[in-house]
């Protein structure tokens, strides 16, 4: 690894930090100036003050704000993330620990879906410009990503889980398997394969193939645009026709050289697409009751309870970070221009 890229990758590295601190700090004090009481959403709009200001005490809210804001920190750093106010004061990490593994089984088959469809089709469009195949797949595009998702799951739910019954409807496995299911990662598909329990995992395929596709369809749209785009601008540079003049095939100079040149914008809004989708793909998790953190999010914004949305955003931010690094540090590998 030569030295500049060693200094730019410790560079981005160190620019992380900040980010994820403004994000949070943000977060804390806009929680705090929102309407809604986090005491009242658990105890009951007739609890007495008194026992609201003992729960207050005990959960520390009476402190002063600074102190607050520094002990949530400390947790961030801990990854401890205290406890939420409207469950029981149960730890937030057993909250997160449970559901972000329903949003990952999601978010992985898919942003697959999404990259596999998105590139090729683009890339296929633009190969084919101005053909009849080129417009239906930009027709097909813009249908993708005008239906709304909540819209496109119930479709496809009453397709085939209705009118012809092929996947289940909801849920993560079916009720008579998860009673007996031991799941120590909360990974549905993971645990099963390490287990060996066939059922268990055909089950858990089984539910993830509807919100996967619902999902996957619905980000295709833009990248087979973005690629497309691309593409053209890269099939008319110097070196491909240079490469036609020496008789290199169409398809080797398309999805060889053309595609891979075209590689780092489709990389960024794919690698921030998938941070989006970590960070909770809320209308998928809810058309298909997917307990995920995309609506355990949406469910603690609704009770106020200020410990659990911090959490849950610091942890997203962690996410956004940490991928985005992973992006610049690819870029770097892809193209030594990159040096910034």
């Amino acid at each position: 690894m030569s030295s500049s890229l060693r200094r730019y990758l410790v560079t981005r590295a160190l620019m992380t930090i900040p980010m994820v601190i403004i994000l949070v700090t943000l977060i804390f004090f806009i929680m705090r100036v929102l309407p809604g009481d986090p005491i009242r959403s658990q105890l009951g709009p007739r609890v007495s003050e008194e026992q609201a200001e003992d729960l207050r005490d005990r959960l520390g809210l009476n402190r002063p704000l600074i102190v607050q804001y520094f002990d949530f920190l400390g947790d961030m750093v801990t990854f401890n993330f205290g406890t939420a106010l409207t469950q029981g004061e149960r730890p937030i990490r057993d909250e997160l620990g449970e559901r972000l593994p329903a949003t990952i089984e999601l978010t992985i088959p898919a942003i697959t879906l999404t990259a596999v469809i998105g590139i090729f089709s683009g890339a296929y469009a633009a190969k084919n410009r101005k053909k009849t195949i080129d417009y239906i797949i930009r027709l097909l595009s813009i249908v993708m990503s005008s239906i709304p998702i909540f819209f496109m799951g119930l479709l496809f739910q009453i397709g085939f889980s209705v009118k012809i019954p092929i996947f289940p409807l909801s849920g993560r496995m079916d009720t008579l398997l998860l009673t007996t299911f031991d799941s120590p990662t909360n990974f549905y598909v993971l645990d099963g394969l390490i287990t060996g329990n066939w059922p268990a995992l055909w089950s858990a395929i089984k539910h993830l193939i509807l919100p996967s596709i619902t999902l996957g369809l619905a980000l295709s749209g833009v990248f087979v645009r973005l690629t497309r785009v691309n593409m053209i601008e890269m099939l008319q540079s110097d070196f491909i026709t240079a490469g036609r003049a020496r008789g290199i095939g169409e398809k080797r100079l398309v999805y060889k050289h053309a595609l891979r040149n075209t590689f780092i914008p489709i990389l960024t809004l794919l690698g921030l697409q998938f941070a989006i989708l970590l960070a909770g793909a809320v209308l998928t998790e809810t058309t298909f009751s997917l307990p995920g953190v995309g609506r355990y999010l949406v469910e603690r914004i609704q009770l106020r309870d200020y410990t659990a949305v911090q959490a849950t955003i610091g942890v997203f931010a962690m996410f956004v970070a940490v991928i985005s690094l992973l992006m610049d540090v690819l870029y770097a590998f892809i193209d030594p221009r990159i040096r910034y």
